[in-house]
């Protein structure tokens, strides 16, 4: 009975790569003769094709800047995938008379700490003045999650969504 059940889950497993492989084909909806399952029929071998050449400058939260009341955990997962050397760049108001409410960056060491916004053994990679003008960049250097987070007020604006990580992936060519 049980050489029975693993036949039947490698043949379904096997037609559901089948119509994968067909149903990501561009030609798939043009019927079966033009169905190629992922084969290159060129002469030139596979490479994948990377819409995005060279590094790119982010700003993070796109025209909401770096600011409270913005959900950053959001705005990375819909911005992602961000890559090896892409600069992110941090702009938000110094503090001033009008700014009670300053902002700055910490690097989270890991995720437990960004999960519960713990600061204790966070790097502090701006403070509060240094998102003006220009902004403050940070080139993703390194093949590693970085975990960011405003530390102002004591770990509040993190806990409210000052808060978000990425992964930086390596641009194929």
């Amino acid at each position: 009975m049980a050489l029975i059940y693993t036949k039947m889950c490698i043949l379904i497993t096997m037609i559901a790569a089948i119509l994968t492989i067909g149903s990501s084909n561009a030609d798939f909806q043009k019927g079966p003769r033009n169905w190629n399952f992922g084969i290159n029929h060129t002469n030139e071998p596979f490479r994948h094709k990377n819409p995005i050449q060279g590094s790119r400058r982010i700003i993070v939260g796109g025209s909401d800047n770096w600011r409270f009341g913005f959900n950053y955990t959001e705005w990375a997962r819909t911005n992602a995938p961000f890559f090896f050397n892409d600069t992110l760049v941090f702009k938000f108001d110094p503090p001033s008379d009008s700014n009670a409410h300053p902002h700055s960056i910490y690097l989270l060491p890991n995720l437990w700490s960004f999960l519960r916004c713990d600061l204790r053994w966070a790097k502090r990679v701006a403070n509060t003045s240094q998102g003006g003008g220009e902004g403050f960049e940070f080139v993703l250097n390194k093949w590693k999650p970085y975990y960011f987070a405003c530390g102002e007020s004591n770990g509040f604006h993190c806990q409210s969504g000052m808060k978000f990580f990425v992964m930086p992936f390596f641009r194929w060519y």
